[in-house]
């Protein structure tokens, strides 16, 4: 049991140095881990930003919603990666940045709906 709970100990010792960590990334690796991590939260909020609005929307608002967020993931795609022969880049900041934008444009949409009614014209 003594064994258990040292274990458990050094993983949140660990776990919690690993989250300070991106405040001074220590090389490259740890630089991209963290940029990795803000991407991946401000995607989370996109995700649920957009089911929320979906929820919100007639079928042609849907359809609406759905072309404009495909045509932005193009838009996103084409402006913050790029290929190299078999390589592929990805600039994580764009990446976000792109991502937060959006999502305030989905909850601009989200917040009309909730008080005026949706438009699906704007999406």
């Amino acid at each position: 049991m003594k064994k258990l709970a040292f274990a458990v100990f050094l993983l949140s010792t660990t776990a919690a140095s690993a989250d300070t960590s991106c405040e001074r990334p220590q090389n490259d690796f740890d630089g991209l881990y963290c940029l990795n991590k803000i991407y991946q939260e401000a995607d989370n909020e996109l995700n649920g930003t957009y089911k929320k609005l979906v929820g919100k929307l007639d079928s042609s608002g849907k359809a609406a919603l759905r072309a404009s967020q495909l045509a932005w993931i193009g838009d996103r795609n084409a402006s913050c990666s790029r290929r190299e022969d078999a390589q592929f880049f990805v600039n994580l900041d764009c990446a976000t940045n792109t991502t937060v934008a959006r999502t305030r444009f989905l909850q601009d949409r989200l917040r009309e709906c909730n008080s005026t009614g949706c438009q699906n014209s704007k999406l």
